[in-house]
């Protein structure tokens, strides 16, 4: 066997290699959740929630800047425990569901920022609107919960500007100021079992 051919075979291999390294693992909505606060009348934080989303981790440990996200959020899902209110965040006035049904996020570059902690930049979508953010993540840790399934868990915190994303409803009022603030912030705790392969015929 001449040198080129097994050389050729050893590039083979180890592309193989690579592209095993990479696991997917996919959201469980059951153990996670996507939150925000916003301030209302300037005084207090009113807590909300995203009760329907979706995602997935391919992970790869031997070279974590490898790494891609991506996740959706179900627009439509929005609970701050008031129905009123939530009735009025999905109209045209705010979140507008029925003309942009779900928020996501891709990600385009992971860079390790110490210890279990990265920058994840990708491409964010609210509202119609695409802008490219960085989401600092912390990875939790890795377990293998009692049946056997291999998890990681992920957390991430961010302040964003609902006016740059065309969210821009307010009322002034009588005494001065606005009705709801600007800042939203937003975290997102993430567990994530691994996709089980399926058996190839």
């Amino acid at each position: 066997m001449n040198r080129r051919l097994l050389a050729a075979l050893a590039a083979v291999t180890m592309a193989a290699g690579t592209a095993r390294a990479a696991e997917t693992y996919v959201i469980d909505k059951g153990h996670s959740q996507a939150g925000f606060s916003v301030r209302h009348l300037g005084i207090s934080k009113v807590p909300g929630r995203f009760t329907d989303f979706e995602g997935s981790v391919d992970i790869d440990q031997a070279k974590p800047e490898a790494s891609k996200v991506e996740f959706t959020i179900k627009a439509t899902s929005i609970d701050t425990s008031e129905p009123n209110r939530d009735k009025h965040l999905r109209s045209a006035d705010f979140f507008d569901v029925e003309k942009f049904p779900t928020i996501s996020f891709k990600s385009s570059k992971v860079v390790a920022k110490g210890q279990n902690k990265y920058d994840v930049t990708g491409t964010f979508t609210l509202h119609g609107v695409t802008k490219e953010i960085t989401l600092p993540v912390t990875v939790l840790g890795f377990v293998k919960d009692p049946w056997g399934n291999q998890r990681v868990g992920f957390e991430t915190a961010i302040t964003l500007n609902r006016k740059d994303y065309g969210l821009v409803w307010n009322k002034t009022l009588d005494g001065g100021g606005l009705l709801v603030g600007d800042d939203v912030d937003v975290t997102i705790t993430v567990e994530a079992a691994k996709k089980k392969e399926t058996a190839s015929n």
